[in-house]
């Protein structure tokens, strides 16, 4: 079962050090890096319900959350994720 509560560390610091990750990335080694922190962490996971409940929360689909293999991820609308630099970064 996917943990939704607020349960990370320092999530600005976090949040931050993400960020910074992707700075002076060119647009495809930024996505290449996504997927690779994407498939480190879903190995850390393991668990494939816990994992496909995770992609259709993160596809906005949290109809499905408590059965996550009830809709196909294609038939969920494609909305790109842009990143942005926290706002306590710019102050």
């Amino acid at each position: 079962m996917l943990n939704t509560q607020p349960h990370l560390q320092a999530c600005d610091d976090f949040y931050e050090a993400l960020i910074t990750a992707h700075q002076g990335l060119p647009t495809p080694d930024s996505h290449a890096m996504n997927a690779r922190l994407v498939l480190l962490l879903a190995n850390h996971i393991g668990d494939q319900a816990t994992l496909l409940q995770a992609l259709q929360l993160a596809r906005g689909n949290p109809q499905h959350t408590a059965a996550p293999d009830a809709a196909p991820l294609a038939a969920v609308e494609h909305q790109a994720i842009t990143p942005v630099v926290p706002s306590h970064a710019t102050a």
